[in-house]
């Protein structure tokens, strides 16, 4: 490959000087373009020396005009001795020309906050005589050498890229994994570009399965994950591969309703399945993280997890749902005493009653009759499947619901304590009560690679099923969920949830629900009470399919 091909960052480094803070627009030469002199020549700028106490908004002035030259001119040593992390920063600056394959950038320095300069960086990648623009933003931070005193850019992997995270790399060329096409059930393109939720599911089906399914590789600048195996994140598309399709079960109409809805609320999250199935039709997230929270996610799930408990409490026949429930302001249980929301009681109330209004202490007193501490465990694995390992195609985070005794166990039951969910977790359990039985969720089919699928050990007893069912219709005509329930048509049922997490100042918020065939589950950290945000989400999602 000759040096056109792979681009070079060396040469001057051109400084039009520009007014207030004294920065300049430093533009990174190729060894077969302009002369870098438009300045003289002269490109050292030296940062300020060693001091103690703040770094003043002068000595983040020079330091970032030092670091910045330094960077454009190639010079990844001197860039990198102006950081708190010389290592990691002469590695990444020297990569950005050799293995991100940057020949031009022009980088422009924005107005000063402090000691924050923040940037904007004009490029252009070159790999194998293709070469595409690059344009983003980024900011740098300066802080006082621990040891030095000196004052140094605080080094973070984000100041090369605003997307790069810890110990992850930017890197250009031919990657591994071909292109793919991935279609909904219907045959619909599913894009990032359309459907943005869809980026890091589609990332992980281009990874896995992208060299199976036939394509060829192009050419592309994209971000190395940090974890081996982990899919990359493509920034720009240097030279078009060819694409082979690959079909899903995802469905393009709910998972646009499904995008539409969380971004209403931020750090919100959906899975839509199918209930006789188990078949993946939306996941959605919105968040600022990026993270998959709708199938990597692991949280308490709230009073969600009645589902799990009321079954496994009517299938010990301890309670029926037109039998009294004992629902008061508060139990106590191992040491520690619980409480209903705003301590309301229902005097006389069946359990149906308990279970649409979501009474904590009704669930709780029951745990003297199951006498069992393996139970609660013992249900979610045995028929709602939870813990089985899940292969839906891509990587998915199973729900725990560990063993326990005690205050535990007591908080296990309202899916508190140790229990964590996800809402691709919580959508198949409720999948499975509007079933009966224990469908894994597949977002692509299981046959396209041979990778098993989890089989409950058995299903839920007619009698057990339709008595919870009857619990979640009441819980979506006339409990918690009535309010967010009310637009959605067919046969439908419902549970509101809520989770108190160390820290927050609201609860995350929590809600389930299922329309004929269709089940979802949404989850909104810090969302507050289940109806109030995360029940919305899932009525648009199941008015939708």
């Amino acid at each position: 490959m000759n040096g056109a091909a792979k681009g070079a960052i060396v040469g001057g480094v051109f400084l039009a000087m520009v007014g207030g803070a004294g920065y300049g627009v430093y533009t990174l030469v190729d060894d077969a373009g302009g002369d870098g002199g438009g300045a003289g020549g002269d490109t050292t700028v030296q940062a300020a020396k060693a001091g103690s106490g703040p770094v003043t908004d002068k000595e983040a002035a020079q330091t970032a005009k030092a670091f910045l030259a330094a960077w454009a001119a190639g010079d990844a040593r001197a860039a990198a001795e102006l950081t708190n992390n010389v290592q990691a920063a002469q590695t990444a600056v020297a990569d950005y020309r050799a293995k991100a394959y940057v020949s031009k950038a022009v980088i422009t320095p924005g107005t000063q906050t402090g000691t924050t300069i923040p940037f904007s960086v004009a490029a252009e990648v070159t790999y194998e005589g293709a070469a595409k623009p690059l344009a983003y933003e980024s900011k740098l931070t300066v802080v006082r050498g621990a040891t030095s005193g000196k004052p140094l850019v605080d080094w973070q992997p984000s100041v090369l890229h605003p997307q790069l995270q810890k110990d992850e790399k930017l890197r250009a060329g031919a990657p591994a994994a071909p292109p793919v096409k991935a279609v909904d059930r219907n045959g619909e393109e599913l894009s990032a570009e359309k459907y943005p939720s869809l980026r890091p599911v589609l990332d992980e089906l281009r990874q896995t399965y992208g060299g199976k399914a036939g394509g060829k590789p192009g050419a592309e600048l994209w971000i190395e994950p940090a974890t081996e195996g982990a899919p990359k994140r493509t920034l720009l598309t240097l030279a078009e591969g060819e694409p082979s399709t690959l079909k899903t079960y995802l469905d393009a109409k709910v998972q646009a309703a499904a995008e539409r809805a969380v971004a209403k609320y931020p750090q919100s999250s959906v899975v839509a399945v199918q209930s006789s199935n188990g078949h993946v039709l939306a996941v959605a997230n919105h968040r600022t993280d990026g993270y998959n929270a709708a199938m990597w996610g692991a949280r308490a799930p709230g009073s969600t997890m009645k589902i799990v408990t009321g079954a496994m409490l009517l299938d010990r026949g301890v309670v029926a749902a037109d039998r009294p429930a004992e629902c008061v302001k508060e139990a106590q249980w191992g040491g520690r005493t619980f409480h209903n929301l705003n301590n309301f009681e229902l005097p006389g109330a069946s359990f149906a009653t308990a279970f649409a209004k979501s009474c904590n202490t009704a669930f709780i007193k029951e745990i003297d009759d199951v006498r069992d501490d393996t139970a609660l465990s013992r249900e979610a694995r045995e028929v709602f499947g939870i813990g089985l390992d899940w292969k839906t195609g891509v990587k998915s985070v199973d729900g725990k619901v560990p063993e326990a005794s005690g205050a535990a166990a007591a908080a296990a039951y309202i899916g508190q304590g140790q229990v964590t969910m996800n809402p691709l977790n919580v959508a198949s359990i409720t999948a499975t009560a509007r079933s009966g039985r224990f469908h894994q969720p597949l977002l692509v089919p299981a046959d396209l690679d041979g990778r098993t699928v989890a089989t409950a050990a058995r299903p839920m007893k007619p009698s057990v099923q339709r008595q919870l069912l009857s619990m979640m219709r009441l819980t979506a005509t006339s409990g918690t969920g009535a309010a967010a329930m009310s637009s959605v048509g067919g046969d439908k049922g419902a549970k509101t949830g809520s989770a108190e997490v160390d820290g927050a100042g609201s609860p995350d918020s929590w809600f389930a629900g299922y329309s004929d065939d269709v089940a979802a589950a949404a989850m909104v950290e810090a969302g507050g009470h289940g109806g109030d945000a995360a029940g919305p989400i899932v009525a648009s999602v199941l008015s939708a399919s």
